[in-house]
């Protein structure tokens, strides 16, 4: 299954098996990791490690993000980790971001952890079955790839985004949306946003256009995220 296929049936998958996956799965699985392309500038560290190293066993796995404490980094979290959220749901495994969890150790520079592993927990059967926003509070277009993106996970379903759409380039801003606009405004905002950028590029990708640049950039002080393609 495709990645772009993933975004229509992925959950956040709550419930695992404990048993460890084998070794061989592990090194395909942080090969896939080690080899996504980041965002220009940035080098965030990751490290698979298990429950016990978290305090944390409801997973037997968890990939752990490290990177500087700024808006950059934190989208490029999200953009980088979320291909693997998609991956591994695409290969039949159960994934889910814990934005509050800490490992119980190496905490300088921690961002965010996803947690995976076996799941007997179904996908989606279709996109009735996501809880997200109107099309219309996230996109100024009703186009093919908003339509992907709106399924696009965040923290507590926030989707701090709108999508502006012109000819050869989708442009995300920051859109807080009432409390979460205070709660979320900084970190978890930001990897919000690199996971819709993930959304977006993959979108693209499916479409058959290929991808020349993601400018992370601060316009009238407002963060936008700009996508051009061809």
């Amino acid at each position: 299954m495709t990645l772009y296929d993933t975004m229509f049936i992925r959950r956040a998958v709550r419930n695992y098996n404990k048993t460890p996956l084998g070794e061989n799965i592990l090194s395909d699985i942080n090969n896939y990791l080690s080899n996504i392309k980041q965002l220009d500038g940035q080098n965030v560290r990751f490290a698979i490690v298990t429950g016990d190293q978290v305090g944390d066993n409801a997973a037997p796995h968890y990939i752990t993000a490290y990177c500087d404490e700024n808006a950059e980094a934190y989208v490029n979290v999200g953009y980088v980790l979320e291909k693997v959220d998609l991956y591994l749901q695409s290969i039949g495994l159960g994934s889910l971001w814990l934005g509050m969890a800490k490992p119980k150790a190496d905490k300088q520079d921690f961002c965010i952890m996803l947690a995976f592993g076996r799941t007997s927990v179904p996908q989606r059967n279709s996109i009735e079955e996501f809880k997200r926003l109107p099309l219309a509070e996230i996109s100024d277009s009703d186009c093919d790839i908003a339509k992907a993106v709106r399924l696009a996970p965040s923290a507590v379903n926030s989707q701090p985004w709108k999508l502006h759409f012109e000819d050869g380039r989708v442009t995300i801003g920051y859109f807080g949306r009432g409390l979460m606009k205070q709660i979320l405004k900084n970190r978890l905002s930001k990897i919000d946003l690199g996971i819709c950028t993930r959304f977006v590029v993959e979108s693209l990708r499916h479409e058959g256009k290929n991808i020349k640049g993601v400018t992370l950039k601060t316009v009238s002080k407002k963060f936008e995220i700009e996508i051009n393609y061809e």
